[in-house]
C-alpha cells in the first residue's frame, strides 16, 4: 500500500519524536547505538521544518515515517572524498519508519521520493551517512546503488564511525 508524502509542519513533531524514539529503542535492543535519548530531537526537527526539508509519510490516520531532504552539508562531511563536486547535492537525514510498520516498503518509498525530488530539481547526487554498526541500513543503501566512500565521527553520539554514501543521479 502506497502512502502519501507531504512536507512536515511543526504540529507533526510530536508524532515524529514517538517514531524516532521507538526506532532508537529498537536499534539499542539490537546493539546499534545510532540514535539515543538526545538525538533525533525536537530542535533538529523544528530546524528541518523551518528549512522546508522535512517530509512525512502518512496514511489518513497517522504518520508512519519521515525523511529529511536537505541542501545543507554538515561540517563533518567536508573531510569526505565525494564522487561529485560540492554544490548540487542533496543530503538525506533522519530517515525513520516506526518499527511496528517496518518491512512494508515504506523506507523504499521515502527514498524513491527523495531520489525523484533530486532528479526533478536537477541535483547531481544524493549523500548520506549511516552508522557503521547498522548492517541493515548499509545493505538497504547499497542495494539502491549508493557507494560507500568514507568514515566520519559524531563525537557526541558514539565512538564508532558513520559511513558516508553517495548516489550519482
Amino acid at each position: 500500500m502506497n502512502l502519501q508524502i507531504r512536507r512536515a509542519t511543526l504540529a507533526d513533531i510530536d508524532a515524529l519524536l514517538i517514531i524516532t524514539k521507538a526506532c532508537a529503542k529498537n536499534m539499542i535492543q539490537k546493539g546499534i547505538f545510532q540514535w539515543n535519548e538526545n538525538y533525533p530531537n525536537r530542535n533538529a526537527f523544528s530546524t528541518d521544518v523551518h528549512r522546508n526539508e522535512l517530509f512525512v509519510l502518512f496514511d489518513p490516520s497517522q504518520i508512519v515515517g519521515c525523511i529529511v531532504i536537505s541542501t545543507f552539508m554538515d561540517e563533518e562531511y567536508k573531510a569526505v572524498d565525494w564522487l561529485t563536486p560540492d554544490g548540487a547535492n542533496l543530503y538525506i537525514h533522519r530517515l525513520a519508519v516506526h518499527p511496528e510498520t517496518q518491512g512494508k516498503g515504506y523506507a523504499q518509498q521515502l527514498m524513491q521520493f527523495a531520489e525523484n525530488y533530486a532528479i526533478e530539481n536537477n541535483y547531481r547526487s544524493i549523500r548520506l551517512d549511516t552508522f557503521s554498526k547498522n548492517l541493515r541500513n548499509q545493505k538497504f543503501y547499497e542495494l539502491r546503488g549508493y557507494k560507500k566512500l568514507g568514515n566520519i565521527h559524531f563525537p557526541k553520539q558514539t565512538v564508532y564511525p558513520f559511513y558516508c554514501y553517495e548516489y550519482i543521479l
